[in-house]
């Protein structure tokens, strides 16, 4: 009959046995769409901003001049100690002064950087976009002392969800890394390298696992090192960090915790080891293109006591 209502559905039954939930689209792992991983060689780069600053002892003046859109010079004024070998344990200073010279071209395809010493060294950069996924890239220094120059090359390939690196440089030293992203999330690689001057070879894998709020990396390597670190991103302009180095066969450990503060006219970073180093870098925008710099350290177990100042002219 119409006016008859159905009965009740059965809800111990529904209640006893719930219906699964469904598994949403974010959820799910679309393996043939996974984005490309940062390269091998950065995947600690977000603890290293915060952990590993610039410090600086003593004076520093950088001067920048574009000269067109792709063309610029640059100055720099150093003038502070510098730390010399002792076997003893207190640390030795001798007073130095430097300049260099610096030529810059920034193309989309290209990258041409190159610095000139006082001393004599000659620094030279070079990074160009050979196809739309092969890079090379090319670091070299040349000194007057012998057997202290060296350059390197890498070969950089960019997958769709995958990177990939080759590289040679003097001294017979021959490497590649390969980085492949396995979910959304977590992406896993190896490295090799033989270094035949030195006659030494290793092996390496390493792990990074990063969303939206935080950042984790893990790294071992043959050569007996194991390196750990985390990133937990507070907020937009807040970011704690934390590391921690172990070598199994030199027996060495050190731990690191820091922070990056990024405020409206500064950024102010700092960090504390196990070893009793304690240290800040802070870099506040005085004007457009005038930037102001102060670097501090703190070695209790050496009683070394670092501080500098500088200022950064130009963009």
């Amino acid at each position: 009959m119409s006016g008859v209502a159905p009965p009740p559905p059965n809800t111990a039954t529904a209640t006893a046995f719930p219906a699964p939930p469904k598994k949403t689209e974010d959820e799910k792992v679309n393996y043939l769409d996974l984005p490309c991983p940062i390269p091998y060689e950065e995947i600690h780069r977000e603890a290293l901003m915060s952990l590993k600053p610039e410090l600086f002892e003593g004076m520093r003046f950088d001067f920048t001049k574009g000269l067109n859109q792709r063309f610029s010079l640059s100055h720099s004024v150093f003038m502070g100690p510098t730390e010399v070998p002792s076997q003893s344990s207190e640390t030795i200073k001798i007073p130095t002064a430097h300049y260099e010279f610096g030529a810059n071209f920034l193309d989309p395809k290209l990258m041409l950087v190159g610095r000139m010493m006082t001393d004599g060294r000659l620094n030279a950069r070079v990074r160009c976009d050979l196809t739309e996924n092969l890079m090379l890239k090319a670091n070299a220094q040349l000194t007057n002392e012998p057997h202290m120059s060296h350059g390197i090359f890498n070969f950089d390939y960019k997958g769709k969800d995958y990177r990939s690196q080759f590289q040679i440089g003097n001294g017979a030293l021959l490497g590649a890394n390969y980085i492949q992203s396995v979910t959304r999330n977590l992406s896993l690689g190896g490295e090799i390298f033989w270094a035949g001057q030195h006659r030494k070879s290793g092996i390496g894998y390493a792990l990074r696992y990063n969303t939206d709020k935080m950042v984790a990396t893990g790294q071992v390597a043959s050569t007996g090192m194991v390196a750990l670190s985390y990133v937990q991103k507070v907020s937009e302009k807040v970011s704690l960090a934390s590391d921690f180095m172990y070598n199994y066969m030199s027996r060495d450990v050190t731990a690191s915790v820091g922070y990056d503060y990024i405020l409206r006219q500064c950024r102010l970073r700092g960090r504390i080891d196990s070893s009793g180093s304690v240290a800040a870098f802070l870099e506040e925008r005085l004007n457009m293109g005038l930037n102001f710099i102060l670097s501090a350290e703190i070695d209790h177990k050496k009683k070394d006591y670092k501080f500098g100042f500088g200022l950064a002219v130009g963009e």
